[in-house]
C-alpha cells in the first residue's frame, strides 16, 4: 500500500540469527515505526531463543519459525508491503529466486529489503551479489555505499538499489567522560554501581571486552586475550573488568563458537579477580556503563564509537583481515594491550567516523531519511517490475543451483497431500528437524572438543 495513507505497513522479516534479527527487526522499525510488524525465524542451527528476541526490545505481531518454502506461501497468500530479508547471503539468493516465480511480470507486490547486519570486512563481492535483485539494498555507511555500487557496476548489474542508511542499533547517552552508571546483569550475580573512571587512563573505571564467537578462532589466541584480560583486571584492580560474551551456554548466534569464553574463564589459574565480571544482556545497557571497549573487532566498536565512548582495537594478534581488524586502519582506535595496560586511551578520527556511518557528529537522526524516501517512492508506484537477481542459470549455472538446493528451492515442490498422509508428513519432518537440530548444537560440538583432547 502507499505510504501516504494512514494505515500502518505491513512489514514481514526473515531473519537466521539473533544479530540479523536485531538488524532486521530495528532497520524495519527505522523504515516505519508505526508499521505491523511479522517476524519469521528461518530454521536452522542458529535459531534464537525467545531470551534473545526480547533482548532487541522491538514488539512484533507474532513470530514463527519457517522453512524459506513456509515463508515463501506466506507472502504468496498474506498481503504484506515491505518483505525484509535479513538473512545470510546465500539465504537472501534463494528467497529471492523464490519470490521472483510469484510476480513474473510487472505487479502490485512487497518491496523487497535486504543488507548486512555490520561490518562488512570480508566476501564483499560475493555477499553483494548473493543480495542482488532486492529492490533496497542497505549500505551501513558512505564507505559500504561507494563499495558496493562499485561491485554492481563492476559485473554490470543495477546499482541503484544501494540505498545509504546507517546501523538501525546505534543510540544512548553521549560519553562525557565518566560512564551513567546503572546495572549489567551477568552470569556471576550483579555488576552495580556507578563508574567513577575519567576514561583518560585513571586507575578507576570501567573496561569492557566486546568477545566474538569466531574471532579469534584458535584456542591458543582466545586464550591469550582472555589472560590479558584477567591481567588487565589485576594491574588495575579499581577498574570493573567486564567480558560482554554474545550468548548464554545453549545459545547459539550467527557463527558457531566452537571454544565459549565460558568455558575458558572456568579454567582460569587461581580464578579470576574479584573486579573481573561475565556479562550477558543487551549491549547498549552494558555502555551505559562503559568507560573503554575492547575488542578485535566486533560491531559493538562502532556501538561505543557512536557515543564517544573510547574504544581500542586490539592489535595484539596482528592487523589481518581474517580477524576483521583491518577494517579499522585509519580510525585511530588501533592498539595492543600492553598499550592499554599503561593507559593509552585511543581517540577515534573524526573523517574516519563519518565515512563509517558512526554519525558520532549527531546527523543520526537523518540517517534513515534516503531509506525511508526510496521505500515510499516504490510502495507508491502502481506496479513495481519483476524481481530481477544477477545471478541465473546464465551467469552462474555452476553456482545458483548448489545455493538454491541449500535451501530447497531448486525447482522441486512438494506433492499435495491431504489427510492422514499429510499429518504423518508433518509429523515425520518436525522430528527430523529436532534430530538435527539437537546434533548440530549439541552433539557435533561435543565430538569437536573430544577431538581436541
Amino acid at each position: 500500500m502507499p505510504a501516504s495513507t494512514s494505515k500502518p505497513l505491513r512489514i514481514a522479516v526473515l531473519a537466521d540469527s539473533d544479530t540479523r534479527w536485531k538488524w532486521g527487526a530495528l532497520t524495519a522499525h527505522r523504515i516505519a515505526p508505526d508499521s505491523e510488524l511479522n517476524g519469521f525465524l528461518l530454521r536452522g542451527r542458529a535459531t534464537p531463543t525467545p531470551r534473545q528476541l526480547a533482548e532487541v526490545g522491538v514488539p512484533v505481531d507474532g513470530v514463527r519459525e519457517v522453512t524459506a518454502a513456509e515463508f515463501l506461501g506466506e507472502i504468496e497468500h498474506e498481503s504484506y508491503d515491505v518483505v525484509l530479508l535479513a538473512l545470510v547471503g546465500g539465504a537472501v539468493q534463494a528467497v529471492l529466486h523464490g519470490l521472483a516465480p510469484l510476480w513474473p511480470e510487472a505487479a502490485r507486490r512487497p518491496v523487497v529489503v535486504t543488507g548486512y547486519v555490520g561490518v562488512v570486512y570480508e566476501k564483499l563481492a560475493d555477499g553483494l551479489l548473493l543480495r542482488h535483485g532486492a529492490d533496497v539494498v542497505l549500505a551501513n555507511s558512505r564507505h559500504d555505499a561507494e563499495r558496493f555500487r562499485a561491485v554492481y557496476e563492476g559485473v554490470g548489474a543495477d546499482a541503484s538499489s544501494v540505498t545509504e542508511a546507517a546501523l538501525p542499533f546505534l543510540g544512548g547517552a553521549r560519553y562525557e567522560g565518566t560512564a551513567t552508571g546503572g546495572s549489567t546483569a551477568t552470569g556471576e550475580g550483579t555488576a552495580t554501581g556507578r563508574a567513577t573512571g575519567t576514561g583518560t587512563g585513571s586507575a578507576t573505571g570501567v573496561v569492557v571486552f566486546a568477545a566474538q564467537p569466531s574471532v579469534p578462532q584458535s584456542r591458543a589466541d582466545r586464550t591469550y586475550l582472555l589472560r590479558r584480560l584477567v591481567q588487565h583486571a589485576r594491574l588495575h584492580p579499581g577498574r570493573e573488568v567486564v567480558l560482554k560474551l554474545r550468548s548464554r551456554p545453549g545459545e547459539h548466534t550467527t557463527h558457531i563458537e566452537e571454544l565459549p569464553y565460558q568455558r575458558l574463564a572456568a579454567r582460569i589459574e587461581g580464578g579470576p579477580p574479584a573486579n573481573f565480571r561475565l556479562a550477558y544482556g543487551h549491549m547498549g545497557e552494558v555502555l551505559d556503563r562503559t568507560d573503554l571497549l575492547v575488542t578485535v573487532s566486533s560491531t559493538a566498536a562502532l556501538e561505543a564509537l557512536h557515543r564517544r565512548i573510547p574504544t581500542a582495537v586490539l592489535t595484539d594478534l596482528g592487523v589481518r583481515e581474517a580477524l576483521g581488524n583491518h577494517h579499522f586502519l585509519g580510525s585511530g582506535c588501533l592498539a595492543s594491550w600492553e598499550q592499554l595496560d599503561a593507559g593509552h586511551r585511543p581517540r577515534a578520527d573524526e573523517e574516519w567516523l563519518a565515512r563509517q556511518g558512526v554519525a558520532a557528529d549527531g546527523s543520526y537522526e537523518t540517517a534513515f531519511d534516503a531509506v525511508r524516501k526510496r521505500v515510499t517512492g516504490l510502495l507508491e508506484q502502481p506496479e513495481l517490475p519483476p524481481l530481477s537477481p544477477y545471478y541465473t542459470t546464465v551467469t552462474a549455472p555452476g553456482y545458483l543451483p548448489g545455493v538454491l538446493a541449500r535451501h530447497r528451492l531448486d525447482g522441486v515442490r512438494d506433492i499435495e497431500v491431504t489427510g492422514v498422509r499429510r499429518v504423518v508428513r508433518d509429523a515425520v519432518r518436525e522430528a527430523a528437524r529436532g534430530a538435527y537440530r539437537h546434533g548440530v548444537q549439541r552433539v557435533a560440538p561435543v565430538i569437536r572438543r573430544m577431538g581436541e583432547l
